[in-house]
């Protein structure tokens, strides 16, 4: 079993220990993640005999402990969670769980527990969460909210005043009553995308486009990184910034044809993308189309999820996502100990992977 899993069955676990029984649906929201992927972990412990499976969901028969056994746990727990950080993050199936396990390997080198809970992008109010975590009796709080809602300023003026310790995980804040920043650790975006403009350049390219995705909390600090190194490598100021919006039912909006046509419009040899499910697309419809990667088309993905995997495998900028979540929870630990030093916001730099998908302009195919 993977190390995500784990966590995610651990976690189930633990949620069932406190409410004793949850449907499906629940521990979906819980742990944001698809509903199928908690069936799937169900049918797993049910199988080991940690839980049993009910109509629709899993229960824990708590009596099945035997009193001093009982006893024992709930004293350990308490003992733990006076050492615990609770964690939420939006997502654990994409971009996160490398970050998780950054946070989980330092929070155990640093003896404290991590309290995992998931929730979702189109969440707009966390606080039902993190109250949860708070009534676990966490000592500090790691957070990822969406921080363009009132409810999520609201949210971090609450916790200011409650006086939990609290991180964000890329993502940056400030407080509306003090105009203070909250503390953070944040991938540098804005040098990750300029990374990649400047790869491109000393390739030969001069037509570089943008494609970022709609809704995305990093799209404007990479559309910035680009903007910046297209105009200190004195680019041509009219290349196209393209944005698309991924729906699970619809596609892409606007489709990836009108994507893909756009950028060859308008002249550019290499395009710049985020993220990488949308490099893909691009690349899977040129291929089809007859436009050849990376001879007519350099492509450069923006995350290195699954970049590297695909054939061929996509040149792209890497966030130092492990590196992120051990960062966030020394960062936690230190304020723990600490509580009067100052705020710290802590940025880490991406990196560039070059692989199959930037050459020169002009490059004949291999073998010609």
């Amino acid at each position: 079993m993977n190390q995500l899993a784990e966590s995610r069955r651990s976690q189930i676990l633990a949620e069932l220990r406190l409410h004793g029984m949850l449907r499906v649906t629940d521990l979906s929201k819980m742990l944001g993640v698809a509903p199928v992927t908690i069936r799937r972990d169900i049918n797993q412990l049910a199988e080991d005999g940690a839980l049993r499976r009910v109509h629709g969901g899993a229960a824990i028969d708590r009596e099945e402990l035997a009193p001093a056994e009982t006893e024992v746990r709930d004293r350990d727990r308490d003992a733990e969670t006076s050492f615990a950080v609770g964690m939420l993050v939006p997502s654990l199936d994409y971009y996160w769980p490398e970050i998780i396990q950054g946070a989980q390997d330092e929070a155990r080198e640093r003896g404290l527990r991590l309290l995992l809970r998931g929730t979702s992008y189109d969440s707009t109010d966390d606080r039902a969460q993190v109250a949860h975590l708070l009534d676990s009796g966490v000592g500090g709080l790691i957070l990822a909210p969406d921080v363009t809602t009132d409810s999520t300023a609201e949210l971090l003026e609450w916790l200011g005043e409650h006086g939990t310790p609290f991180v964000l995980v890329e993502r940056e804040a400030v407080l509306h009553g003090t105009n203070e920043p909250v503390e953070s650790v944040n991938t540098d975006h804005v040098v990750g995308a300029g990374a990649a403009v400047r790869h491109l350049v000393g390739m030969g390219h001069r037509r570089i486009g943008l494609l970022t995705s709609l809704g995305s909390p990093h799209s404007g600090e990479i559309r910035r990184g680009w903007e910046e190194a297209v105009a200190e490598n004195g680019l041509d100021a009219d290349l196209p910034v393209l944005t698309t919006d991924r729906d699970s039912a619809l596609g892409f909006d606007p489709p990836i044809a009108d994507v893909v046509r756009d950028c060859l419009d308008a002249g550019c040899t290499a395009l710049l993308v985020h993220a990488d499910r949308e490099a893909i697309a691009v690349v899977q419809h040129c291929q089809k189309q007859g436009v050849r990667i990376p001879q007519d088309l350099s492509v450069v993905a923006y995350d290195d999820e699954v970049a590297a995997l695909f054939s061929p495998a996509l040149t792209a900028v890497r966030p130092p996502r492990n590196s992120i979540g051990r960062a966030v929870v020394g960062l936690i630990a230190e304020r723990l100990r600490d509580p009067g030093r100052p705020t710290h916001r802590v940025v880490v730099s991406p990196k560039l992977h070059v692989r199959d998908t930037t050459v020169a302009p002009g490059t004949p195919p291999s073998g010609e």
